[in-house]
């Protein structure tokens, strides 16, 4: 007698994540210096979390409307009024459970059998399982570190196909802090609103940009937003990840289908958490402009770290807090952090988390603080002068 479930097969396919999977491993051992993590160490800002707690006392504890507090998408709005061409309305914004669900809803509803998704790798670890578990086909594009891992927008435009029905950019990405120019994400926006391609924009370090480059976005040109859908989320430019709030962005048609879709997925959004939120926007930014200052500080450090490893190729990410070095051609990635992990105690993430093309490279998080990072690199700078490949 079988007693298993009768799982969707498309789910029995899901991966584990690699990041979750060291992390775990990690936990089993003493001494571990993480590089491997994706979310803020710094504490939530203090006038957040009074509005948190403020939230909880007051009762402000019931279900929301749909799309979310009307509080929270009027400040949403206000937070986007200016800075981009777009004249955004709070109809254009849903609010979601982390970008986490904004992705799900916007990668879900789009793919289906017969279709494909352009995907650049490396790519965030919920993008190419979301658009199989959806049971279309991922089309991938492929990006190095030798250069920066910067994509080709004719590369992306050239794979655009009848059967695409979505091209998701990731900018600054998880897993490699890659800021693409305007031009960039320009011919690409382009090209897929003549082709009637939608954009799924995953912006959510959009604010965490270093060297003086504009926060970037698809707002910035005069896009369709029927064939755009923008996630985002407060997690980690405000360090509150645990509150699980977000948004999507999208025109009023799509955001009315979409809320839809969403009360079937988690109904309605974390209440006191979206009050939170609404003070992280109203707030005072000093936080934010100190902490991407620290990031700032840190990525230079890390840089200049990689430059004194042996077998890596290297680069200089603008954004976010990740970097991804890659390892000589054929090596194994995960079996090379394994061994960092096992023999000197440094815990990072493999690159075939975040595609096939990345089974060579591993992902490195510097979201800690900066005599973490030293420590990691005193192990693992001799340690790595003692391998061959």
């Amino acid at each position: 007698m079988n007693v298993s479930a009768r799982w969707n097969p498309n789910l029995e396919a899901l991966p584990t994540s690699g990041i979750r999977r060291m992390f775990n491993l990690a936990a089993t051992l003493e001494d571990v210096v993480h590089l491997s993590i994706g979310q803020p160490d710094f504490s939530t800002p203090a006038h957040i979390i009074e509005a948190h707690i403020e939230a909880l006392r007051e009762g402000k504890t019931r279900y929301t409307m749909d799309a979310g507090l009307p509080e929270l998408l009027t400040a949403l709005r206000h937070h986007y009024r200016g800075r981009f061409k777009q004249n955004l309305v709070e109809e254009n914004f849903l609010e979601t459970t982390g970008a986490g669900e904004a992705i799900f809803l916007a990668v879900t509803s789009l793919a289906a059998p017969g279709r494909e998704v352009i995907v650049i790798e490396p790519s965030f670890v919920l993008f190419q399982p979301l658009v199989e578990l959806a049971g279309a086909q991922v089309r991938r594009i492929i990006t190095t570190a030798e250069q920066g891992y910067q994509v080709d927008p004719n590369e992306v435009i050239d794979a655009i196909t009848p059967r695409t029905c979505a091209i998701i950019l990731n900018s600054p990405g998880n897993p490699t802090g890659t800021v693409y120019p305007p031009a960039t994400l320009q011919a690409i926006c382009y090209e897929a609103a003549n082709r009637g391609v939608t954009i799924i924009s995953d912006e959510v370090y959009d604010r965490i940009v270093f060297d003086e480059l504009p926060s970037p976005s698809v707002l910035d040109f005069d896009v369709d937003l029927d064939h755009v859908i923008i996630a985002s989320s407060f997690s980690k430019t405000y360090s509150i990840p645990g509150l699980r709030v977000g948004w999507l962005i999208s025109s009023s048609r799509n955001v009315k289908t979409l809320r839809r879709y969403h009360t079937y997925t988690t109904t309605v959004g974390n209440t006191p958490g979206q009050w939170a939120a609404i003070k992280a926007l109203k707030g005072d930014q000093t936080c934010v402009h100190e902490m991407v200052g620290e990031y700032s500080k840190r990525r230079n450090r890390i840089v200049e770290l990689l430059k004194s490893c042996c077998h890596l190729q290297s680069y200089r990410p603008q954004g976010a807090f990740y970097i991804m070095p890659s390892l000589p051609k054929g090596t194994d990635g995960s079996e090379f952090v394994l061994r960092m992990l096992h023999e000197i105690r440094v815990c990072a993430t493999p690159g075939d988390t975040f595609g096939k093309s990345c089974r060579n490279a591993f992902r490195l998080s510097y979201a800690t603080s900066l005599d973490r990072i030293e420590n990691a690199f005193e192990r693992m700078i001799p340690w790595l002068e003692k391998q061959s490949f």
